[in-house]
C-alpha cells in the first residue's frame, strides 16, 4: 500500500501562485508514476499533470495548464510538487495526488492510478 497526503492548497487571487505538495509513504518503491488531478463542483475529475517516479523526469501536462503549472519530484523526500503560477478562477477545484504502479501510456486517465490522496482545496478569486 501507498499513502498519499496533499498539502498547500488555499485561497489566492487571480494571477497568484500556489505550490502543492504530495508526500508518499509506505511501499513507495512500487510507484511508477505520480499525477495530479482536479475536480471542480459538478464536474468530472480531470488530469492536470504527471511525472515518472524514477529515472528520467518525464512530465505530462493538460493543455489547460501548460506553461503555468510545473510538476516536479524529490525522491529523497518521497514528495511530488505542483507549482501553480498565473492562477485563474477556472483553476478552482479540489486537487488530488495519485500514484500508479503501472501505466501503459495512460498518464491522463484517473483509472490508471492505484492510490489517491484525500485532496486539497484550491480557490482562485477574481
Amino acid at each position: 500500500q501507498v499513502q498519499l497526503v496533499e498539502s498547500g492548497g488555499g485561497l489566492v487571487q487571480a494571477g497568484g501562485s500556489l505550490r502543492l505538495s504530495c508526500a508518499a509513504s509506505g511501499r513507495t518503491f512500487s510507484i511508477y508514476a505520480m499525477g495530479w488531478f482536479r475536480q471542480a463542483p459538478g464536474k468530472e475529475r480531470e488530469f492536470v499533470a504527471a511525472i515518472n517516479w524514477s529515472g528520467s523526469s518525464t512530465t505530462f501536462y493538460a493543455d489547460s495548464v501548460k506553461g503555468r503549472f510545473t510538476i516536479s519530484r524529490d525522491n529523497a523526500k518521497n514528495t511530488v510538487y505542483l507549482q501553480m503560477n498565473s492562477l485563474k478562477p477556472e483553476d478552482t477545484a479540489v486537487y488530488y495526488c495519485a500514484a500508479a504502479r503501472i501505466l501503459l501510456g495512460a498518464y491522463g486517465l484517473p483509472g490508471g492510478y492505484d492510490y489517491w490522496g484525500q485532496g486539497t482545496q484550491v480557490t482562485v478569486s477574481s
